[in-house]
């Protein structure tokens, strides 16, 4: 019955509930760990520790005095060849060799209790033996039983130093019997806690029974925490395996991509640079146009006036002749400097570029964009099918556990253990009285025991106290007082009190010694060491066709590696009982779940999951003809030197303020008249181009755009024509590359992130699978209840009942050995205390014969008041 409770009860229970139907939306976090909550956990009430308090001192002091007599280690080997044999053979078969060695060593291992009995079997037959004669002796007036004291002068030192030893000696003897009566009381006290701890491990065994089922319903229903994680990123497969192939191969993709965007802004801004061109070309030739005119109206009347007669009349004015000649000679440098007019306009390529830019390549790469980018819905859409059969398959799976707890009468086995526990309780209840009454009369019975040594004490303690306070130390032997005689008489009666009761007391004392020592030694010592559970774990032992008698019991299979031991000490530590007691044996979790849970068709489901993303377009046709069209479109037939060079030049050859100084300078070496008057106003119209054409065109802000525009977008145009048809073929090759990895070399990488999916999946199930297998094994039916019934019965047995025991015998021993020397003692003092019959009587003789006294008794005198 108890192997069938207890199995059906744990464990078939597991597949007992209903998984619960999810009923709120799948909003769950991102993938990761799954969070599955705490096993509702039982609390159990039973602390199976003991504290004895102050008289533990006793309980060590006890153990320290076995450890003396019996300093042997546990006899291990010893006790399972004993029990092996169960002492058939060497009761049967005494005379075998084998069996003399164990008989050998089992008194070399009791050789100290052997002697200790012995010890006390032979005070208990001598004491009575010894009485005896002690009496019959003093009948005869010897062994003190002469009424006649001699008189010596040591008389009151002796007599105090016996008062003072019995005194020690009733001390001792009370401390005993002290000690005897609190190890009584702590029994009893201590039978009255049975029933608490009882009670208190039948509730344990309750809520272990009622719990259970609860913690494996939480088990199954946390499946669908699972569940729920896995629907929900089945749902969301498009952001979860789609993101994560766009996340892959957007960074090989966006690189070219983003190349072709640089390419569509660099045709805008070829454009606008070609603009500026032409704006720029068109003001700086009507600039310079109307400079160029003034000049050359300049110079044609600077030539008419040294045509003069007086510049080539060198035989009257040399010196003018030389003049003119040089001022002719400077006039090539009174002309323009950049001759626009002379540069070719830029509007081919302009009407090339803007027939190119009438197609928008921006919006084709953005449209490329977009189809990388819609990869996620892609898989949506490739992927549907299969999420609908693995969630098809998830349901399916919750269905399995919930009808596969149909095969077992759970709720039947939990009633017939609950019903057991009650009835064995009840049991144990009807026993209570009977244990109350037992140890009534063990209480009586001890207390009787020491009764007999404190009637002893209570004769010695008031001959003591009559024999001391009655003493006249000035009265003779036959003259004492009655007090003090009384007190004499008192110890007697202790001493023939103490013949009766000591050798009964020393015959207990010796049987529960005996008894309670080796329960001790053989079974409470070895309990806490562990030793007692490697005998009962001794292969073969209980059967001998049994390795380990518990799986053998329980599943018939005695090389399965559960002991005693094992088994307390995992349920010491508060975990389940599925690893406790191996019951993978009947029910192994792990192959129902990987079987039930992990199913072929969910993985086979996710392997058969192909994805094709040929639909992704990155470029269109369109777009790299674009391309090609930009590349073609003249940029490199311009003469960027040219421009260059015309737009570094200045506004005009010399400076015609420097030109205008130097021609003032000849002028004025001229002498007076019409042709020098005729040189100063050329002279005065140089300075006035100067100022009214030279410096507005060098200050104005639309020739200084002009040129500095002309000079900026020529600069740009001469890097973007630099090698252009190569760059727009590099730009093309990395977007045939990009395209071509994602038609036809993108299977490693969707394989790869598939399996990535596929494995995050399947690892929520193995998630739930190692959580239920923890939680079996840690948190669920924690079989603390078992392992505190074990230390509940050793603190019975072992802490109540042992320990007080040998207190027990440890007090009433030493008072009953110590009765030994009182009784002495005690007829030693008594001769002190008595009043004696005669006494010795010594004539007057001179003080200096000192060496010749006779002393001669004599009786007493009489008194009426005697």
């Amino acid at each position: 019955m108890w192997r069938t409770g207890i199995l059906l009860l744990l464990w078939v229970r597991l597949a007992s509930g209903e998984l619960q139907h999810e009923t709120e939306p799948r909003r769950l976090p991102p993938p990761g760990k799954l969070d599955f909550g705490y096993v509702p956990a039982g609390v159990y009430e039973t602390l199976a520790h003991y504290e004895p308090g102050p008289i533990g001192i006793l309980f060590h002091m006890v153990h320290a005095f076995l450890y003396v007599v019996q300093p042997n280690a546990f006899p291990q080997d010893l006790i399972v060849r004993l029990a092996k044999d169960k002492f058939g053979a060497i009761q049967t078969e005494y005379q075998k060799p084998e069996n003399i060695v164990l008989t050998l060593q089992a008194i070399y291992y009791e050789i100290g209790f052997l002697v200790c009995a012995a010890v006390g079997l032979l005070f208990a037959i001598l004491m009575p033996i010894a009485g005896l004669f002690f009496c019959m002796c003093r009948c005869c007036d010897n062994c003190g039983g002469e009424m006649h004291q001699r008189q010596r002068k040591n008389a009151d030192c002796r007599r105090g130093l016996l008062g003072t030893l019995l005194f020690s000696t009733s001390l001792v003897i009370t401390i005993g019997v002290l000690c005897a009566y609190a190890a009584n009381q702590n029994l009893s006290s201590q039978v009255k806690n049975i029933r608490r701890l009882v009670n208190s491990n039948m509730r344990d065994l309750h809520t272990f029974a009622n719990d259970t089922p609860m913690q494996i319903d939480y088990l199954i229903s946390q499946y669908a925490t699972a569940k729920n994680k896995v629907i929900y990123d089945l749902d969301n497969i498009g952001p979860l395996l789609g993101g994560r192939i766009h996340e892959q191969l957007d960074k090989e993709v966006r690189p070219a991509l983003d190349r072709v965007l640089n390419m569509a802004g660099a045709m805008r801004e070829t454009k606008e640079a070609l603009e500026n061109v032409s704006v720029g070309l068109e003001v700086l030739k009507e600039g310079t146009g109307k400079l160029n005119f003034n000049l050359s109206l300049v110079r044609t009347s600077i030539n008419r006036t040294l045509n003069d007669p007086g510049c080539h009349d060198e035989e009257s004015d040399a010196t003018t002749a030389q003049l003119c000649r040089n001022i002719r000679q400077s006039l090539s440098q009174l002309q323009i400097s950049a001759n626009f007019t002379r540069l070719p306009k830029v509007n081919p390529q302009l009407e090339n570029v803007n027939e190119v830019l009438k197609t928008d390549l921006s919006a084709i790469v953005q449209r490329g964009f977009s189809s990388l980018n819609d990869t996620p819905h892609m898989v949506i859409e490739q992927t549907r099918s299969v999420v609908e059969t693995v969630q098809g398959l998830v349901d399916g799976i919750g269905n399995n556990i919930s009808s596969f707890s149909k095969v077992f009468p759970v709720q039947s086995c939990l009633s017939n253990f609950t019903i057991f526990i009650s009835h064995a309780h009840a049991k144990i209840e009807d026993h209570y009285p009977e244990i109350d009454q037992m140890d009534f009369y063990r209480w009586i019975g001890c207390i009787a025991l020491c009764c007999m040594v404190v009637l002893v004490l209570a004769f010695n303690y008031l001959g003591l106290l009559c024999g001391t306070l009655g003493y006249d130390k000035h009265a003779s032997p036959t003259t004492r007082g009655c007090i003090s005689n009384t007190g004499g008489t008192m110890l007697m009666a202790g001493v023939g009190f103490s013949f009766i009761f000591s050798w009964v007391l020393m015959g207990l004392v010796t049987i529960i010694f005996l008894v309670g020592g080796n329960m001790e030694k053989l079974i409470c010592e070895p309990f806490h060491s562990t030793e007692i559970f490697k005998v009962v774990d001794t292969p073969y032992l209980v059967n001998p066709e049994w390795k380990n008698f518990i799986p053998g019991y329980m599943y018939n299979d005695s090389d399965l590696e559960l002991t005693a031991e094992s088994l307390y000490s995992t349920c010491k530590e508060n975990k389940g009982i599925y690893s406790a007691m191996r019951l993978d044996k009947v029910f192994n979790i792990s192959s129902y779940l990987n079987t039930t849970v992990l199913t072929k068709d969910v993985v086979g489901q996710l392997d058969s999951v192909k994805i094709d993303l040929r639909g992704i377009i990155l470029l269109e046709a369109e777009g790299k003809q674009n391309l090609l069209d930009f590349s073609e479109a003249g940029l490199s037939e311009i003469n960027y030197a040219d421009y260059l060079e015309e737009v570094n030049k200045g506004v005009t050859v010399m400076d015609l303020l420097s030109f205008a100084r130097e021609l003032e300078a000849q002028t004025d070496l001229m002498p007076r008249g019409a042709l020098q008057t005729a040189l100063k106003g050329h002279i005065s119209t140089l300075r006035q181009i100067h100022s009214q054409q030279i410096i507005p065109m060098e200050q104005a802000m639309k020739y200084v755009r002009a040129r500095s525009a002309l000079n900026q977008s020529m600069r740009f145009l001469e890097r973007t024509a630099s090698d252009l048809p190569n760059k727009v073929l590099a730009v093309l090759d990395a977007i045939e590359a990009a395209q071509y990895l994602i038609s036809q070399n993108a299977t490693h990488l969707i394989n790869r992130e598939t399996g990535k999916f596929t494995a995050t999946i399947t690892g929520y199930f193995h998630q739930y699978i190692e959580w239920v297998k923890s939680s079996l094994a840690l948190e669920v039916a924690p079989c603390k209840p078992f392992s505190n019934m074990v230390d509940t019965a050793e603190i019975i047995t072992c802490s109540f009942l042992v320990d007080s025991m040998n207190t027990f015998w440890m007090g009433l021993g030493c008072s009953t050995l110590f009765l030994l020397p009182s009784i002495i003692l005690a007829v030693k003092l008594a001769k002190y205390y008595r009043r004696m019959d005669t006494e010795d009587v010594y004539d007057d003789i001179p003080t200096y014969d000192t060496m010749n006294r006779f002393p001669r008794a004599s009786a007493p005198p009489r008194h009426i008041d005697w």
